[in-house]
Formats: C-alpha cells, sequence, structure tokens
C-alpha cells in the first residue's frame, strides 16, 4: 500500500494493475473519540458502488462492468476513495481471463487493504435490465419546520415523546458533509429506521443539516449519527443508513444498525 495519501494531492493516474496504490485509513482515528475504548454498539456495512470498472479480456477487447464494493464495518480500515479510484483504474489496460478472475483480485487487494472482509459483485451489461431507480421508505421530514438552522452539531437539540412508542422510517435528502482532507462536499440522502421514543422530525432535520460544515469521512458521520440518535432518543432499535452521492465515479453508502436486517441495495434518483 500506498504510505502518503492521494487525496488532495495531484497523482498520475497509472497505467497497469497497480494494488499498491491503495491506501488504508484506521478507522480508530475518528472511532477513539466517538466510542471512548469501548466495543462497537452496532454492526454494519460500507457499500461502494464504482461505476466506470473497465479492464481486458484475453484478447485486450476492453470490457465494462459496475462492481457492488461492501466493506464489514468491523474491518480495522477503510480505503481511502481516491487511492480506490486510481486502483480500479489501474485494471483498465490490464487483461484478465474472466470477470471472475477481476473480481477474486479486487477482493482480495481490498480486503488485505482494510484488514477486513470484503465482498465484491461485478454487474455486466448484461444485467442492466433488472436496475432500478428506488424510493428511500418512510416519511421524509425535509418539509419540516425548523425554527433555526445551525452549523454546530448538538446532539442535545434532538427531541423525541417518551409517552409515544413507535416503528417507523424517517428519511432525509439534505445530507451534507464535507471531506476532511479536501472540504468539498458530499452531498446524499439518509434514512433513519427505529423502534421507540418517536422522533420529532424537525429536530432530527436541523441535526441532520447541523452536518453542513462538518469535515469527516462518510462512514465515521453516520456513526456519529446513531451513536447521538441513539443515546438521546433511547431507542429500542436503530438503523442508520446514507447513501452518497457519487463523486469521482464512486458512491458510498454507510450502514450502521444495532438489528440483524440484511442492509438492502439501494440506487436512489441522485445516484
Amino acid at each position: 500500500m500506498s504510505h502518503e495519501i492521494p487525496l488532495g494531492n495531484p497523482v498520475r493516474y497509472p497505467t497497469e494493475y497497480a494494488p499498491q496504490v491503495l491506501f488504508a485509513v484506521p478507522r480508530e482515528q475518528s472511532r477513539k473519540a466517538l466510542l471512548n475504548g469501548c466495543d462497537l454498539p452496532f454492526r454494519g456495512t460500507d457499500i461502494w458502488n464504482a461505476w466506470e470498472l473497465s479492464w481486458l479480456d484475453a484478447t485486450g477487447k476492453p470490457v465494462v462492468a459496475t462492481a457492488e464494493i461492501k466493506v464489514d464495518a468491523a474491518s480495522t480500515n477503510i480505503v481511502e476513495s481516491k487511492s480506490l479510484k486510481l486502483y480500479l483504474n489501474s485494471l483498465a489496460m490490464t487483461r484478465f481471463d474472466s470477470s471472475a478472475q477481476v473480481r477474486e483480485v479486487i477482493a482480495v487487494d481490498l480486503a488485505r487493504t482494510v484488514a477486513g472482509d470484503v465482498d465484491v459483485n461485478l454487474r455486466m451489461a448484461t444485467d442492466s435490465a433488472s436496475e432500478s431507480i428506488d424510493q428511500l421508505p418512510g416519511r421524509c421530514i425535509d418539509a419540516s419546520e425548523v425554527s433555526a438552522w445551525s452549523d454546530i452539531i448538538d446532539p442535545g437539540a434532538l427531541a423525541c415523546d417518551t409517552t409515544s412508542i413507535v416503528a417507523e422510517d424517517l428519511h432525509s435528502h439534505l445530507l451534507r458533509s464535507n471531506c476532511p482532507i479536501t472540504e468539498q462536499p458530499d452531498t446524499g440522502s439518509i434514512l433513519i429506521r427505529y423502534e421507540g421514543p418517536r422522533i420529532d422530525g424537525a429536530s432530527l432535520l436541523r441535526y441532520i443539516v447541523s452536518f453542513r460544515q462538518h469535515n469527516d469521512f462518510h462512514e465515521a458521520c453516520v456513526e456519529r449519527m446513531f451513536l447521538d440518535i441513539r443515546d438521546r432518543c433511547q431507542t429500542h432499535k436503530l438503523t442508520v443508513y446514507a447513501c452518497y452521492n457519487r463523486r469521482g465515479g464512486i458512491d458510498i453508502n454507510p450502514y450502521r444498525s444495532d438489528t440483524q436486517e440484511v442492509p438492502p441495495r439501494l440506487r436512489l434518483w441522485r445516484q
């Protein structure tokens, strides 16, 4: 693996297979402050969709596909997104005997980088007929009336009704945070699925929007949201699922939950 982070620095795209460009970012960097050494209170998956994958077949003819990459949230590291883009593009001029070989190579290289479990699924052009645009379930809170907005993340502003126990899905399309290296904005949608005291939609929307100037990786933002909502609202069950829009041909979708549900595969209208 490379020892210098490529994000925010000018780099040359490799013209042949280059697993060494993959850059690992320890999850501990963000979790140390959030968890104070405690065990993970959630399970989860980081779902990466790479839309610009290409390689050469045994004859030298280009092959195109998309890749769904699932990284276990219990892995030691995340993979830095620009390094993943460089890595995937390094396959474009490399010959492989089959798509299965490509899938295996990507899975092995990424598992080594994140020091954890990685699952890779390739989709070819012949699979495109089954692709569709999905809707987030439940109630959209974006029309909620908020008396005052803030750029300071304050979980204390989250409000709930402890006399009303519900099970519901809430979602918003107003998610925005910033890359901690380049400060470029990352936008997307977010789903909150919970059981417990009824969460006030306006306070939840205010909380989500307060991440608008926050600098952190996608995964860390979702983990902070999970912990803040769980602790402040005393949920019985909770899932936080962010669907970020693609940047550089890749979108990242972190899923954190204290249930055993399998994260649904979603492709939203801006992805």
